[in-house]
């Protein structure tokens, strides 16, 4: 089995996966007579067809090492995870050759960051390290399959850095 090394979420090694969502630096404006600062337009929304839509999830827990069988992605739009309790969570992309994901890899996302896959883009699923697992999930709500899933032949262990 393959072994992969989970690594720091940062902007940087995330980019061409997707967008790393975090109030850090200086606000886009403060607001709320000068008592909250705001991050505006963080991350692309990009869809085929169909509208923005907010769903809230649910996630059983998962621990490492974890054993990676399984990535999706959504060809006709992102999808933005948002955590709404102030714990880390384990964030899995993965390249594509010729509509196969290769070259899987693991990031923590510590507290207070959230991610935004970038249309197509394979992925692990929603998996949260610790309770209560609420994600609150902007993807694109329309007709159609928005779901590809990809089943790998022999399964990659995910362990800490």
């Amino acid at each position: 089995m393959k072994v992969i090394k989970t690594q720091a979420l940062t902007a940087q090694a995330f980019a061409p996966f997707g967008d790393v969502l975090t109030a850090a630096g200086d606000p886009t404006v403060m607001i709320n007579q000068g008592m909250c600062a705001r991050y505006s337009d963080l991350a692309e929304l990009d869809f085929s067809d169909g509208q923005a839509g907010i769903s809230i999830f649910k996630s059983e827990i998962r621990t490492l090492p974890y054993e990676l069988d399984m990535v999706e992605r959504h060809p006709d739009g992102s999808q933005a995870f948002i955590p709404m309790g102030n714990q880390p969570f384990m964030v899995v992309v993965a390249g594509d050759q010729d509509g196969i994901p290769v070259n899987p890899q693991a990031f923590i996302a510590p507290k207070g960051q959230a991610i935004n896959f970038h249309r197509n883009i394979w992925h692990g699923v929603l998996t949260p390290l610790h309770e209560p697992g609420f994600f609150a999930v902007i993807d694109r709500i329309g007709g159609g399959e928005n779901l590809e899933e990809y089943i790998f032949k022999a399964p990659y262990l995910i362990q800490n850095e």
